[in-house]
């Protein structure tokens, strides 16, 4: 019997895995960070952070150092251990979520049968670590932003919801893994476009979901245009108006990481996760690491297109009036994806094939 199969290998192995996508999506968020500010800069006709490092590689980690060795300030009428245990719960609940993402085959912490369900139980706890910090910081300010925070995280996880489950009407399972080797092989068999020729027709359906996917995760994360928590002109900058140092750090890295974590589903789920939009049958003579290696930086690949085309949403759309915003996700996402449900359920039963 192998070391690795035994209680103790798995657990090493487990907590290696575990270490292993906690720190690579650390290091991946500085640099995103960056490019969003790079992305947002070169939008506007400005250079952007270009002093710390070589091209301002450096400046994310300059900005966590200057974060680190701020003092902690504690409003003196806050609750002060719901206080630091909101962003706390923030930043760990951004990365539970991970557990279930495949980012090669065979590379994921934990291959779940129920992986969306997980995925779903998990993202709709982060609501809780935003009300949290609203209500501990004892100040009208934060309080409304967190209300708004929360109102709005629930009204698009409801059309996220719907959305999702179109997907696992064309794979037929919950497990991610499973969902992107559904959509294995050349570019249409994207579940973006149809899930395949024989099942083309859900394309009507179905690339619509994935806009509205896009657009509901821009409103679920809080970005731009829905950035409404943190109004400046309204709430000084919402539920987390009171926080300073490094509090505020996991705030924020809680808020990327969800960022990061949406284009990865959107990959996923609608567009082939690892699969390159053409047949790979060039890499049965490769090694196995280095074939999953090939389909992890294509996976990376379009994480990173994902992220480009939020932080280009940030730069040049305005933002939506709070009552737009609940407009668009209760009388316009809701019942599209409810009609999308009904047409992909109905061509499952009764299409070609069925």
């Amino acid at each position: 019997m192998s070391f690795w199969t035994t209680p103790l290998g798995w657990t090493l192995a487990t907590a290696g895995g575990i270490l292993l996508v906690t720190v690579g999506i650390l290091i991946s968020l500085a640099f995103l960070l960056l490019a969003d500010r790079k992305i947002w800069a070169g939008v506007q006709m400005r250079k952007g952070p270009n002093v710390v490092g070589p091209f301002g590689l450096l400046q994310s980690f300059a900005d966590f150092f200057k974060f680190v060795l701020k003092e902690i300030v504690v409003p003196a009428g806050a609750d002060k251990i719901v206080f630091l245990l909101a962003p706390l719960l923030t930043f760990v609940l951004a990365f539970i979520a991970w557990a279930a993402i495949p980012f090669a085959p065979g590379w994921v912490v934990s291959d779940l049968n129920v992986g969306i369900l997980y995925i779903f139980a998990i993202s709709s706890l982060g609501v809780y670590g935003i009300i949290m910090g609203g209500w501990a910081s004892n100040s009208k300010y934060p309080f409304l932003g967190s209300l708004r925070s929360a109102a709005q995280m629930v009204s698009y996880e409801v059309s996220i919801g719907l959305v999702i489950i179109n997907v696992i009407l064309l794979a037929g399972t919950m497990n991610l893994t499973q969902i992107v080797t559904r959509q294995g092989g050349w570019f249409w068999n994207w579940f973006a476009f149809g899930g395949g020729l024989d099942t083309l027709p859900t394309i009507v359906a179905m690339f619509p979901m994935a806009i509205i996917f896009f657009v509901s995760a821009l409103a679920e994360t809080n970005r731009p245009p829905f950035d409404l928590p943190e109004a400046e002109s309204e709430l000084v900058a919402g539920y987390q108006v009171e926080y300073s140092s490094t509090p505020y750090l996991l705030f924020m890295i809680g808020e990327y990481a969800n960022i990061v974590f949406m284009c990865a589903m959107i990959s996923l789920l609608f567009f082939g996760g690892w699969n390159p939009g053409f047949p790979t049958d060039f890499l049965a003579d490769w090694p196995e690491f280095l074939a999953n290696l090939f389909y992890f930086l294509v996976f990376f690949t379009k994480i990173i297109f994902w992220f480009a085309m939020i932080a280009m949403v940030k730069a040049f759309v305005p933002r939506y009036r709070y009552d737009q915003l609940m407009r668009l996700g209760w009388k316009i996402f809701l019942p599209t994806s409810l009609v999308a449900v009904v047409v992909v359920a109905a061509w499952r039963v009764f299409g070609a094939g069925a």
